[in-house]
């Protein structure tokens, strides 16, 4: 299984062939859809000899046997008699490996992380652990984000396609959601997107409504729910909270409609418990929180030292962050791009948490927090080929990699979540 979630095959020249919806290991005939000089991609036409870890996909949404389509009940139940060009409901690309039993989704995304490290990293003997799976399977995204087509129905997209596919059920998305997903009725042509949020530790709910027209739409509900507007870069609240907030350990977050907070709030806790082991705060040390976002890491080790610089350039997520952090003394913030401010900041780094967006660290922040010499550092990333990029910078710098955990975040899709442990050789 290659990273992004495709089963990869070879032809007799050495050419790569990526299928979706195909698994490891499984015999298939495929056709050629997409050619190109050193790679192709393909689409199961029949399964001649399945995979063991194939099961029937829990969701009627779910594309089978590779068609960005779904499939009736009988193609599901006799999945090698399908006629490829009969035309079944058009289906979403939410998940890619319903089709995988979650065993081997774990067993899977500990492969594609070693396959990074051995490839972009230079590293085949990297200390990958095994993947730590998710509390729940199923139901556990606390943030779902549909466009909505001419009749008002909240859609997600078909793979690879901007085809609008209307959703009945989600598997995926937790019980908040759920809840305000199946009473949400908007008028035809109303709004192109809305975003459903949810704190599952706390029982909040919010959805934001996204429109071109900027004038504010009016709203009626009977629920517990609070509701903001967006138009362009501009959200205005329009009804209950400006904002949500969910429970992780014992520290509860304020999170508005543009701040970033983890789509799985019970895994939140587990990257909260590895990065404070990786990390082995002392009393006396000086913590840095890059990309700090609404001071997740940050603010739950606060207790553990003396001092605490969060670095972060979203503004909201900064005033969050700003709020969650009044009951501490010794949390001070710099506003702005790491990699700007990091090589100005004239403060000692005992330790560093960093947790960049899936493009990773920019040169100039990882060369500038390598500077300052932190005896060790957690790396949580969404992304594994920019972690193994990273991870092999830092080794150049001086460091050690002693682990990296994969973390199941994301069940059902080939996301992984990792963090890393850096340690100053």
């Amino acid at each position: 299984m290659a990273q992004g979630g495709e089963a990869l095959a070879r032809e007799e020249n050495g050419r790569v062939i990526f299928v979706p919806y195909a698994i490891a290991g499984e015999t298939a005939r495929v056709e050629i859809v997409e050619s190109h000089r050193g790679f192709a991609r393909g689409r199961v036409i029949e399964i001649l000899e399945a995979s063991p870890h194939r099961i029937t996909p829990r969701c009627p949404h779910f594309p089978i046997v590779g068609r960005g389509e779904a499939l009736t009940a009988a193609e599901v139940a006799n999945p090698t008699t399908v006629n490829v060009n009969a035309s079944p409901l058009r289906a979403c690309g939410g998940c890619q490996w319903q089709h995988v039993a979650y065993i081997a989704q774990l067993k899977f995304k500990t492969q594609i992380v070693r396959d990074q490290f051995a490839r972009i990293a230079k590293m085949p003997d990297a200390p990958i652990l095994d993947t730590i799976p998710a509390r729940s399977e199923w139901f556990y995204r606390n943030n779902m984000q549909f466009v909505v087509n001419e009749n008002g129905e909240l859609c997600l997209l078909a793979p690879d396609s901007h085809t609008r596919v209307p959703i009945r059920e989600c598997f995926i998305a937790d019980e908040p959601i759920r809840e305000m997903f199946k009473t949400l009725e908007l008028y035809p042509e109303s709004f192109d997107g809305v975003t459903l949020r949810a704190g599952e530790h706390t029982g909040d709910k919010f959805i934001i409504l996204e429109s071109d027209d900027p004038e504010t739409p009016e709203i009626e509900t009977d629920e517990a729910v609070s509701i903001a507007f967006r138009s362009g870069d501009v959200t205005v609240p329009i009804l209950g909270n400006e904002f949500l907030t969910e429970k992780i350990g014992a520290r509860v977050f304020r999170i508005s409609p543009d701040s970033f907070f983890q789509v799985n709030s019970a895994m939140a806790q587990t990257l909260v418990e590895l990065v404070s082991e990786y990390l082995e705060p002392r009393a006396g040390d000086i913590l840095l929180d890059a990309y700090g976002g609404v001071g997740l890491f940050g603010l739950s080790l606060a207790n553990q030292v003396s001092r605490v610089i969060e670095i972060e350039e979203n503004p909201f997520a900064l005033t969050d962050a700003k709020a969650n952090a009044e009951d501490l003394n010794n949390v001070e913030f710099r506003p702005g791009r790491v990699e700007n401010i990091l090589p100005t900041l004239d403060v000692r780094i005992d330790i560093a948490v960093v947790d960049p967006p899936r493009a990773g660290l920019e040169r100039a922040a990882l060369d500038a927090l390598a500077a300052k010499k932190p005896r060790a550092i957690a790396y949580v990333s969404c992304d594994t080929a920019t972690l193994a990029r990273d991870v092999a910078r830092f080794v150049e710098h001086g460091y050690r990699l002693e682990r990296v955990q994969p973390v199941d975040l994301f069940p059902q899709t080939h996301h992984i979540e990792c963090v890393a442990r850096l340690v100053l050789m």
